[in-house]
């Protein structure tokens, strides 16, 4: 049953794409975030739902008659020269196979990225894309905030197989980003019962993160929570709901939890965190070494025992600073933070030129509760392997619009409207 129900969610969605094509990018970040195939049983867990959904995109995208176009701004131009550059360390990586498997699929997901600046051109839009990535992703959110209280925190929570979500750390990192902008979808709702639910699902979700048992979560979510109460306009009401939470979570969760949390402040007698330490000298190393870096999928013991202190221990960087700069070297890594520095100024941009227009509130609320996301993703990615990601790629191409739409409302006088899709396609 879930398997033809969902056939007939994506193939019945298909027309719809080819006369809008941004609905396409809705369902595509739909099947990308949640993985709903994942929760099917028959022929629909391996079909190619997102494949497809993405080559009927692009179809529309070429037949449209709307004039699209990417703007041009310093984030943008920073954007494409990371691409540009990751095709480069590619070309000279390593293991070449490998590395251009890996490529290929990273450019897929920038690729409806980019859609996305392209399509996504007003504020209903915007907000249809946030409703999407929230309740794609806050459904794990709730389902594990629920195990873990009926649990009791004793098992982890998990995410679904085969996704990017997949492990326990993943999840709570995505959940993480996702708090804040539950967080404005419940500023911006007008009626009750949805705001309602919005405001139940945030202690829910947070207590989801505490059930994923990831310490790299720990730290992100106390970085995330100081971060919201600067951010809140309700500063002390926002302090004493996360108070209220934090405590809740730090009594309700198990003595293995609580085992397993101080392991942060003993990271020497830790093998994993000694592992990872390892990953990120071999990362320094052969950037040191190598003007591209290694390129994607390097970890393997050939490499590890050129450039690793203890070349025994292969693991994966789980750092998004230090994966980036093993695949792609200082300018990749350089490249890359100049993107989230470009993104961050642009939302105090936002901030800055909206608040005094009241009809622009919602991109004032939507910028900064961004500017908490990124606080999540820079604080627990640096313990996870997500330099890639769906997510913050979405967040970076939302604030690019968001810049854009602010920018031609205070230009027109006030007047909100798509501000985009009058000019022609560029880079």
């Amino acid at each position: 049953m879930r398997d033809l129900l969902l056939v007939l969610i994506v193939f019945g969605s298909l027309p719809l794409i080819l006369k809008q094509p941004y609905i396409g990018v809705l369902v595509w970040s739909w099947i990308s975030y949640m993985n709903p195939h994942k929760l099917a049983w028959g022929f629909a867990k391996g079909f190619p739902f997102a494949y497809i959904v993405a080559i009927v995109l692009c179809f529309s995208i070429v037949f449209s008659r709307e004039r699209l176009r990417i703007p041009r701004t310093g984030l943008t131009v920073l954007w494409g020269i990371f691409l540009f550059w990751m095709c480069i360390t590619t070309l000279f990586s390593i293991f070449p196979e490998y590395a251009t498997d890996q490529l290929i699929k990273v450019l897929k997901i920038q690729l409806v990225t980019i859609f996305t600046v392209m399509l996504m051109t007003s504020r209903r839009k915007i907000d249809l894309l946030v409703w999407v990535i929230v309740l794609s992703i806050g459904f794990y959110g709730v389902k594990g905030g629920i195990f873990t209280l009926l649990a009791g925190g004793e098992a982890r929570v998990w995410g679904p197989a085969g996704s990017f979500i997949q492990e326990n750390n993943s999840l709570a990192l995505a959940l993480l980003m996702i708090l804040p902008l539950i967080y404005y979808l419940y500023l911006q709702a007008k009626n009750i019962w949805i705001k309602r639910g919005l405001l139940f699902s945030m202690p829910i979700v947070a207590l989801s993160i505490f059930g994923s048992q990831s310490r790299g979560a720990l730290i992100g979510i106390v970085a995330m929570g100081l971060f919201m109460v600067m951010k809140s306009k309700q500063k002390v009401l926002a302090f004493m709901a996360i108070i209220i939470i934090g405590v809740f979570g730090f009594m309700f969760m198990p003595q293995q939890w609580h085992d397993r949390m101080s392991t942060i402040e003993e990271y020497e007698q830790d093998a994993s965190a000694m592992g990872r330490i390892n990953a990120w000298k071999y990362s320094i190393n052969v950037a040191n070494d190598r003007i591209t870096g290694a390129g994607f999928d390097s970890w393997s013991s050939l490499t590890f025992a050129q450039y690793a202190p203890d070349p025994d221990a292969v693991h994966a960087a789980h750092s998004i600073y230090f994966g980036v700069l093993a695949d792609h070297g200082w300018i990749g890594l350089l490249l890359w933070l100049g993107i989230l520095v470009a993104a961050w100024r642009s939302n105090s941009w936002i901030i800055r030129n909206a608040r005094d227009h009241h009809q622009l509130s919602w991109a004032v609320n939507l910028a900064r509760m961004l500017q908490v996301s990124m606080i999540s993703y820079g604080s627990a990615g640096a313990f996870l392997s997500l330099s890639y990601f769906d997510l913050p790629w979405h967040i970076i191409a939302i604030i690019v619009l968001v810049k854009e739409i602010v920018k031609k409302t205070l230009v027109s006088g006030g007047k909100e409207k798509e501000v985009l899709s009058q000019t022609r396609l560029g880079v």
